[in-house]
């Protein structure tokens, strides 16, 4: 459990509320959310005793997770929000989760008073988590632009830090059009084919769920971009992204046609031995 977390008192136990984000291929897998642990004393040593886990894709609870740790899921379909699902168990079930996780004792000792007073501040700090702590970027737009119906590219060489390389944007207007004074134009998948940690995003100013690539069987992170885009898979990454409208009226001939003028200034920006410099690190 990180240090920086919000704590909330429920008697024998405390709650713990933090947000998370979750980079694939470094972390599990691609998401972020909010985690929710329950917290007490065990032979005089601080555990958790149950763990909530309330992201976009991990919707699970872990009974003991410094012990047996295991896992259950959360079912999105028949549970419903994961916060609220959550919120509902502190609030009802406490004691019986907790023996379940091993620590009758310290269930035996709770005030269900309190831990419903706390699982209702959990579920308000959570909530508000949720929302306003969601890891988001803003890239620039690109130098180059490209377009290709409903959508855009726009590329770029892009400096971070003692990192780097090519950018690829897609880009559309959520609200409005070009010609549109309330155009809102968002970025909706993004492609860093950096030399260090190459990575991409799935809707940067959506989910923001990374993706960095494994450099030992992803060599050549543009030429594996370019091959997504050949084959036809853009459309399943803006709709994953949280986008379905734009994925739907997305014209997959029309991107195929813009595909060759996208390569040559993509290998322009970088050069094939960009690519072999990163293979040989």
């Amino acid at each position: 459990m990180r240090s920086n977390y919000n704590r909330i008192e429920a008697g024998a136990v405390f709650l713990a509320v933090w947000h998370e984000q979750w980079d694939a291929n470094i972390d599990h897998h691609a998401d972020q959310g909010v985690l929710i642990e329950v917290r007490g004393e065990v032979d005089g040593r601080e555990t958790s005793l149950l763990q909530f886990t309330c992201m976009h894709a991990e919707r699970s609870y872990t009974y003991a997770p410094e012990g047996k740790a295991r896992i259950c899921q959360i079912d999105p379909v028949t549970d419903g929000n994961p916060i609220g699902w959550s919120a509902r168990q502190i609030r009802e079930r406490l004691p019986e989760m907790l023996t379940a996780a091993g620590f009758p004792g310290i269930a035996a000792s709770l005030d269900s008073t309190v831990t419903a007073a706390a699982a209702d501040e959990v579920e308000r700090v959570a909530r508000h988590l949720f929302r306003s702590a969601i890891s988001l970027v803003k890239h620039n737009r690109g130098d180059h632009i490209i377009e290709a119906g409903n959508i855009r590219f726009g590329l770029e060489k892009r400096v971070l830090g003692q990192d780097g390389g090519l950018a690829i944007h897609v880009l559309s207007d959520v609200c409005g059009g070009p010609e549109h004074e309330y155009a809102e134009e968002t970025e909706i998948i993004a492609f860093d084919c950096f030399r260090l940690e190459p990575h991409y995003h799935y809707g940067p100013r959506n989910k923001n769920l990374r993706y960095y690539w494994d450099k030992t069987v992803v060599p050549d992170t543009l030429e594996w971009t370019l091959d997504v885009l050949k084959a036809g898979k853009l459309g399943a990454m803006i709709e994953a992204a949280g986008y379905p409208d734009i994925a739907r009226d997305l014209d997959p001939d029309l991107v195929r046609c813009v595909l060759p003028a996208l390569e040559e200034k993509a290998r322009e920006l970088q050069p094939r031995e960009s690519a072999d410099l990163a293979a040989a690190e």
